[in-house]
């Protein structure tokens, strides 16, 4: 009677374990994130982008109980940050903050240490901007092609917050389009290059409002032209390249988002994403980024998948078409 009384509870607690199991790997879930979340952004502190992180972060980390710490890390057109992300482990504490580099760089470069649509779950996507092209306020010419038939002939110089990144391309593009010859200058962070716009050691670049609204509403620096479709909400009076008759690629829009290591649970993708998009809805994030311009364009995973592979396509069809590369 005592063996079989012992029998029955042995296989009682047998079947038990599994319940047991599943409400322990529930428990572990429930405890996401049960340490700071890092935020690997791939440029310089300053810039735009971390700018943007940190922007929503904050209210990410208010939500999630754990504090988000943004790590800069630039180098190799923003590939050296996103390629440490990719290599992380797949548990939802480091992630990636980046723009549409993370597509471009591979391209351009013609080399990838990782690849944008398989090494990263995307968590979702904040938006897209536009960038201006910007000259010094001592360089001639009040409006594109006034400053197009000063820089002819001269030995004009344009900066780009990355080699390899839309504002290389672009002003590359654009010098090739006008004849202009101009020397590129790539910087590593748009804060630098900002500085030497600032000081006359540039000719013009293409910037963001996140970064240089002030500067171009001041008179410090002169506002030429806009990639994109669209006017800016600040500077009406500034067209599109489009606008201009400049080719159809001047329409370009790219991506500004999150995403994790490939093999991140769904579940905590899940809680990321919909964390993400409630800091997305706070008054005080929208009026920011409306403050620079920034066009919010909440994507959830799913979504931002499509995007990056659409940004990856169109970027390669235009810089095999252009022919542009680099060093």
């Amino acid at each position: 009677m005592q063996r079989r009384t012992l029998l029955g509870a042995a296989a009682a607690a047998a079947c038990a374990l599994p319940g047991l199991a599943h409400a322990a790997a529930g428990a572990a879930r429930a405890a996401y994130p049960d340490k700071p979340i890092r935020v690997v952004v791939p440029f310089p502190p300053g810039g735009a982008t971390d700018t943007w992180c940190r922007l929503v972060t904050a209210p990410m980390a208010e939500a999630l109980g754990q504090p988000f710490v943004v790590d800069c890390r630039s180098g190799a057109a923003s590939m050296i940050g996103s390629e440490a992300v990719a290599r992380a482990a797949p548990d939802g504490h480091t992630l990636l903050f980046t723009i549409s580099s993370l597509v471009q760089s591979p391209v351009v470069f013609r080399r990838a240490p990782y690849d944008a649509e398989k090494d990263f779950a995307p968590i979702g996507q904040l938006g897209t901007t536009s960038l201006v092209l910007a000259c010094n306020k001592d360089v001639p010419g009040r409006t594109l092609a006034e400053f197009v038939a000063a820089a002819k002939g001269r030995n004009y110089s344009f900066g780009s917050y990355s080699p390899a990144s839309t504002g290389h391309v672009f002003g590359q593009l654009f010098s090739d389009v006008a004849g202009l010859g101009m020397t590129h200058v790539g910087y590593r962070g748009e804060a630098p290059e900002l500085l030497d716009l600032i000081g006359g050691r540039l000719h013009c670049a293409l910037v963001s409002m996140t970064s240089a609204k002030g500067y171009l509403l001041d008179g410090t620096l002169r506002p030429l032209a806009c990639l994109g479709r669209q006017r800016l909400p600040s500077l009406p009076g500034v067209p599109t390249f489009v606008e201009l008759g400049y080719p159809e690629d001047f329409a370009w829009s790219g991506f500004v988002g999150m995403l994790a290591p490939a093999g991140t649970p769904a579940a905590i993708v899940e809680t990321l994403a919909g964390s993400f998009r409630a800091a997305t809805e706070r008054a005080e994030v929208r009026r920011t980024l409306a403050e620079q311009d920034f066009i919010l364009q909440w994507l959830g995973p799913s979504d931002m998948a499509r995007e990056v592979r659409r940004a990856r396509q169109s970027w390669a069809e235009l810089v095999e078409r252009t022919g542009i590369s680099a060093e």
